[in-house]
């Protein structure tokens, strides 16, 4: 019934609640009753008139206050902690030492700090716990880090038990970019089939088909930086013409140094000062036809591996977002567009739609808080705890 509801946006009655579940009329006053004893559930406004004979009732609809998930993303650039209610939505959030600037043990104590403040004007036994959105490659089992190409020295960390010991609060952990598509899924149910473009320090992609996350056999679905494209740049896995290196931060900054809009960053610059130089690369993209090309090139490479995405799934959608989106989208978001109408192999059969996420550079972190409420509330029997 939660997932039903959440699913929902405008709320629902207690008969289009017992056709979309399956259950009786008595059984869904009974578990209504619980759920609102709860605080987990309670009436929404009923729709503008004019009614016929009498009022209608008051649809149900998810309390937003009645529980609350903290969520964490961790970016080579920026570590973001945000919480949210139950209806996704961000209640308090802030930002903190970024993981490659620090230790994954000093990590976990700044995002301990963090959350003690979003969480602090909020009753503790309604948090349910974290949701920690990381770089992969990921070990979901065991909560650890696999050796994230972008945070050198992140060897096998066991971050979800690091964040849990220093919050004291239940953890789940997943790959950001899963983390992103299932946000955008908590905000949007439709459509129900979309592929997650996530750009950020590095480039990666979530799947979600019939309204469900695909995380793949291990929860490492999403690995997109090695597709072949034209345009395609150097890769360290010794293939020429990945997407990866195109549409990285680092590449354009490096290419609009060359093309004389930006200064040369000097050789081993942070990733803070990479996300800076973009920022100014993008700015100047609004009147510099050099700046522009810059970014037009990493959009035809992005959209290019966009196309293989939606040939393979057959999804009816492309959502962009990540921290990086809403700098480029203003060049990005018309050539990806244009791209994926032209060129997708089931153009004749659906139109396939390109947008820009509704959580924008949030994706990740109130992905990763939803992670947690997914974890709480989903309808599937594995990972029920209501």
């Amino acid at each position: 019934m939660l997932d039903a509801l959440r699913r929902a946006r405008h709320g629902l009655s207690r008969v289009e609640l017992s056709e979309r579940t399956g259950l009786s009329a008595q059984s869904i006053s009974n578990i209504v009753r619980r759920l609102a004893e709860r605080g987990l559930v309670g009436e929404a406004p009923p729709p503008p008139g004019p009614y016929g004979r009498g009022r209608p009732p008051a649809p149900l609809r998810l309390e937003p206050g009645g529980r609350f998930a903290v969520g964490v993303h961790i970016d080579p650039t920026v570590t973001s902690v945000a919480l949210v209610d139950l209806t996704a939505s961000v209640v308090a959030s802030r930002r903190t030492v970024a993981a490659s600037a620090t230790s994954p043990a000093e990590l976990a104590d700044a995002i301990a700090a963090a959350v003690a403040e979003v969480t602090g004007s909020v009753d503790p036994q309604r948090v349910l716990g974290a949701g920690i959105a990381t770089p992969g490659p990921v070990d979901t089992a065991a909560g650890a880090v696999l050796g994230a190409p972008l945070l050198p020295g992140w060897d096998r960390v066991e971050l979800r038990e690091l964040v849990r010991e220093a919050t004291g609060l239940p953890v789940v952990m997943h790959k950001d970019t899963a983390a992103a598509a299932l946000g955008e899924l908590w905000q949007d149910p439709d459509p129900a089939d979309f592929v997650f473009l996530y750009l950020g320090t590095g480039i990666g992609a979530g799947f979600v088909v019939d309204g469900e996350l695909l995380p793949g056999s291990t929860g490492n679905a999403g690995e997109i930086g090695h597709l072949t494209v034209p345009g395609g740049g150097s890769c360290h896995c010794g293939q020429p013409g990945c997407v990866g290196p195109a549409t990285a931060p680092r590449t354009m900054v490096a290419e609009g140094a060359t093309a004389g809009v930006l200064e040369p960053l000097p050789p081993g610059a942070s990733d803070r000062e990479v996300d800076a130089a973009l920022t100014r690369l993008c700015a100047a993209a609004a009147t510099d036809p050099a700046a522009r090309a810059v970014l037009e090139r990493s959009a035809t490479s992005l959209a290019r591996a966009a196309v293989t995405l939606c040939n393979a799934l057959d999804v009816g959608a492309v959502v962009a977002g990540g921290p990086v989106w809403s700098r480029t989208a203003p060049v990005v978001l018309p050539i990806l567009r244009d791209v994926v109408a032209a060129t997708t192999e089931a153009r004749r059969v659906h139109e396939v739609t390109v947008r820009g996420s509704v959580l924008g550079d949030d994706a990740a972190v109130v992905g990763a808080g939803c992670l947690m409420l997914e974890h709480a509330f989903s309808a599937r029997p594995s990972t029920l705890l209501i």
